[in-house]
């Protein structure tokens, strides 16, 4: 079966292995690079095995997966031990090209200096008082597509809803006009596809066409901005372009892919926390009641949400010098895998964990990132989270499967291409 176009697990499918012996050898045999098609629908029992097996895995490459909370938490935290630059790893992975120049430029497959200078200019167009601006015009945006939704009579919760809102809202905070909106997504699907495990020269080539189309296409919006600046307290993209006040600037190089790196993480990963909030919603309709009882737990159902399917499962870091994680020396050079899936399934953590719990306390979840890469834009997403999901069920409360969904058939980035559903 293509990948691609792979017919939905089910979430509450078995969560682990059988017995013991299923369980070791699923963990002696997991390699990222080759992954069965079964992991790709419900990665939870490889997860839980490689975790009951030891929380820091060794892979035949050399590297280490971790599936520990606590052993990801230190890593993520050591940012001098530990490295997010991509340089050495993605050369041989890209070869000399735009795939590359793209994901080693982006905020964050970089260390400091470039990280914390890209990261400070962004930081101001993502204050509390900021993104409590953008409530309206998101539940308006939201509520728009609802009524077409209703409209129609029928939905898939991708197309029309998770996929819809994070392109106007992150459109929205850099300005781009509506009308040339359209390509976006596929630009996004098709250059993080390449961030993928394992890399087909099919979709190596995508990836690069589509890095060239999306630098093209912004070198013209940001020559309009120039002539024509924004707000910088809420666009993001003048913001960019002008810097901090003390006269530090971005390259144009520099600026040009962390736009892209901005329109492509507020995009993905929102688009799955959406879509996989709402299925997890189809397939514990007991917590699905609790939240149409209790609209106000809808905060605390989106952490869960970002807990218990994570849109990004998969993150990296490169080790620098010799250092033990969990009683395991890594030495200088090592790469590790960081299992935000697994860690957010550690029952170590978080009791009774391939439970959903939509009103789960305390709920440290790893979904975005931790440490001084953390997610920018977590309240963002956050908040395109609440308005969608809780707004979608509050005028649908019976919706239900109109026919199988499909997930994505990624490994890093874990959603679905479509849920086609009833209204009820």
């Amino acid at each position: 079966m293509d990948r691609g176009r792979q017919v939905a697990g089910t979430s509450r499918a078995q969560p682990r292995f059988a017995d013991h012996a299923q369980a070791l050898a699923a963990a002696n045999a997991f390699d990222l690079r080759r992954l069965p098609d079964g992991y790709y629908a419900n990665p939870y029992p490889t997860y839980h095995a490689l975790r009951d097996a030891g929380p820091v895995h060794r892979l035949p490459d050399g590297g280490y997966f971790l599936s520990g909370y606590a052993a990801c938490v230190a890593v993520y935290k050591d940012a001098r031990a530990f490295s997010s630059d991509k340089k050495r790893e993605f050369a041989p992975k890209y070869g000399d090209g735009l795939l590359l120049e793209h994901h080693t430029t982006s905020l964050v497959f970089n260390d400091p200096p470039l990280h914390t200078r890209v990261r400070r200019i962004m930081a101001g167009a993502f204050t509390p008082r900021a993104i409590q601006d953008m409530e309206q015009p998101v539940t308006a945006l939201v509520d728009g597509l609802i009524d077409a939704i209703a409209a129609k009579g029928s939905a898939d919760l991708i197309a029309d809803l998770a996929a819809a809102v994070p392109i106007e809202v992150i459109g929205n905070l850099l300005a781009v006009p509506r009308a040339e909106r359209a390509p976006l997504r596929d630009w996004s699907l098709a250059i993080l596809g390449a961030l993928e495990p394992t890399l087909t020269g099919e979709q190596r080539a995508q990836g690069e066409a589509a890095v060239g189309d999306f630098l093209a296409y912004l070198q013209t919006l940001v020559a309009r901005r120039r002539v024509k600046p924004g707000d910088p307290e809420r666009d993001v993209l003048t913001r960019l372009i002008q810097g901090e006040q003390d006269g530090e600037r971005l390259t144009e190089r520099e600026l040009l892919h962390n736009i892209i790196f901005i329109l492509n993480a507020g995009h993905e990963t929102t688009t799955n926390l959406v879509g996989n909030g709402l299925y997890a919603l189809l397939e514990w309709p007991e917590e699905r009641a609790r939240l149409l009882r209790q609209p106000e737990l809808i905060r605390s159902a989106v952490e869960e949400f970002l807990r218990f399917e994570s849109p990004n499962q998969l993150g990296n870091r490169l080790a620098v010098t010799p250092v033990e994680v969990a009683g395991v020396t890594i030495p200088a050079g090592t790469y590790l895998t960081i299992g935000i899936g697994a860690a957010n399934r550690d029952p170590a953590e978080f009791p009774d964990p391939d439970r959903l719990d939509i009103a789960r306390e305390p709920n440290r979840h790893l979904a975005f990132g931790s440490g001084p890469h953390v997610c920018i834009g977590l309240n963002v997403a956050r908040l395109e989270g609440r308005i969608a999901i809780g707004r979608f069920l509050a005028r649908f409360p019976d919706y239900a499967l109109a026919a199988q969904p499909v997930r994505g058939g990624r490994a890093r980035f874990r959603g679905f291409l479509s849920i086609p559903v009833a209204l009820g």
